[in-house]
């Protein structure tokens, strides 16, 4: 197949090394999709059309910003996992962009490479790859992984013969001599960017790129503290959206559009306007992290009766909760309050992990979550066992949980609608929720 020449992108697509007919395939399908579950929505915050925007133009005008920071003599580089440290990428003159996947592609190619029972999001980023339909991972002139898993860290030893591949070592313990070695691999990671870029890493890029991701930050804790209003002034799946976006579109514009959602949201929750009613199943959704365009467990919830109200997951909570202290000083000094901040992040991958069960009860505290919904990518090993200690310690708060093991395809949708909605009938909406 060659280039479409009505569509604008077409070209670039071509130059890409794309598979043109996989890819239109592909958009084909994400259009629906969306529509069916954003643009159905009722009381959308007006703010939202930029993000609708966003989705219109996924492989289209933010990759033709890549091409051009590239042309110039930038790089951009690929994360699959929000400890990769974005202010580092950024500092040193290179685009941070995320590449996680959450859509089902290319299963059979896959398993030629990967076990059957491999999770959902590894088998997604894989099957891109191997069907050559995402332009992010073609545009990446490096993709970096970590070892936040045993199945991510053997399937990055796969991808390496498809794509230049680092791998950085996360510890799985938070221990004085755990910390030292994450501050070890951050230097690693600088000398791999620098050697990348060209670039020498100064203390003021460094310390410019941390207020600009801070920024990026506050203002999603800005839109997610709104939430917690009743009514809800914004939809989870809306939230949830924004922070997704937030891993691959350029900082500064997002900063912006969300700061003017959350100026928006703000307004609605002092008038008492939401999205649902009032007296709506709050729900707090906690587990793996979910990728675009993986948003079947919120659509589910919010068509089912109940508003979700906060996501603890590293697409909600963990990617913005906490910032990187702006100690300025040094290069040195900087990289010591990155290497803190990011190894402070409570992932299930790290042992022991009270500190996700108090992040989690805390949020569903200060959003006045009725309660949790515990979503798990089947054959996620870290987050489906985890799920016993969650549930454990959201009963002894009174909170009641309910866990889901599910993948991405549509094949459970049924039985999940079935689950949540008996759900949302037996928890008692809160009463001081004013």
């Amino acid at each position: 197949m060659t280039a479409d020449t009505t569509n604008p992108y077409g070209q670039m697509w071509e130059e890409l090394g794309l598979n043109l007919r996989s890819h239109c395939a592909l958009l084909d399908a994400l259009g629906p999709m969306y529509a069916n579950a954003f643009l159905s929505q009722a009381s959308r915050p007006k703010g939202m059309e930029y993000f609708d925007f966003v989705i219109s133009e996924i492989h289209g005008l933010r990759i033709k910003e890549l091409q051009e920071h590239k042309a110039a003599g930038g790089k951009v580089v690929g994360t699959f996992c929000l400890y990769v440290p974005e202010e580092v990428i950024r500092a040193l003159g290179a685009v941070s962009i995320g590449l996680c996947a959450g859509v089902e592609w290319g299963t059979n190619e896959v398993e030629r490479y990967l076990p059957r029972n491999t999770c959902a999001l590894i088998k997604s980023f894989v099957g891109f790859k191997l069907g050559r339909v995402c332009p992010y991972v073609e545009s990446a002139d490096l993709v970096i992984g970590e070892t936040t898993c045993d199945g991510k860290k053997k399937a990055y030893e796969i991808f390496g013969e498809m794509a230049p591949t680092y791998v950085m070592e996360l510890p799985q313990m938070k221990r004085p001599n755990d910390l030292a070695l994450w501050r070890a691999e951050i230097d690693r990671l600088v000398e791999r960017l620098e050697e990348l870029t060209g670039n020498e890493l100064t203390a003021d890029a460094l310390a410019k790129a941390t207020r600009e991701v801070n920024d990026k930050r506050r203002a999603l804790q800005r839109l997610n503290a709104a939430r917690a209003a009743a009514p809800a002034p914004i939809s989870g799946l809306d939230a949830l959206l924004a922070v997704q976006v937030a891993f691959y579109d350029d900082v500064a514009r997002f900063t912006q559009m969300v700061n003017a959602v959350a100026d928006e949201l703000e307004a609605r929750a002092a008038a008492g306007e939401g999205v649902a009613p009032a007296d709506a199943p709050r729900v707090l959704v906690t587990g793996s992290p979910m990728a675009i365009p993986n948003w079947k467990v919120h659509d589910v919830i919010e068509k089912s009766g109940g508003v979700v109200v906060a996501e603890e997951m590293c697409t909600g909570s963990r990617y913005y909760d906490t910032l990187v202290p702006e100690t300025g000083g040094g290069v040195d000094e900087q990289l010591n309050a990155i290497a803190a901040k990011y190894l402070g992040i409570n992932c299930a991958c790290f042992t022991p992990n009270a500190g996700r069960l108090d992040d989690v009860l805390r949020l569903a505290r200060d959003t006045k979550a009725d309660g949790i919904v515990h979503c798990a990518l089947q054959f996620c090993a870290p987050y489906q066992i985890e799920a016993y200690s969650v549930e454990k310690a959201a009963e002894a708060a009174g909170i009641p949980v309910l866990r889901i093991d599910t993948d991405y395809s549509a094949e459970d949708l049924g039985q999940l609608r079935t689950r949540v909605e008996a759900f949302l009938e037996m928890i008692e909406p809160a009463t001081d929720v004013a």
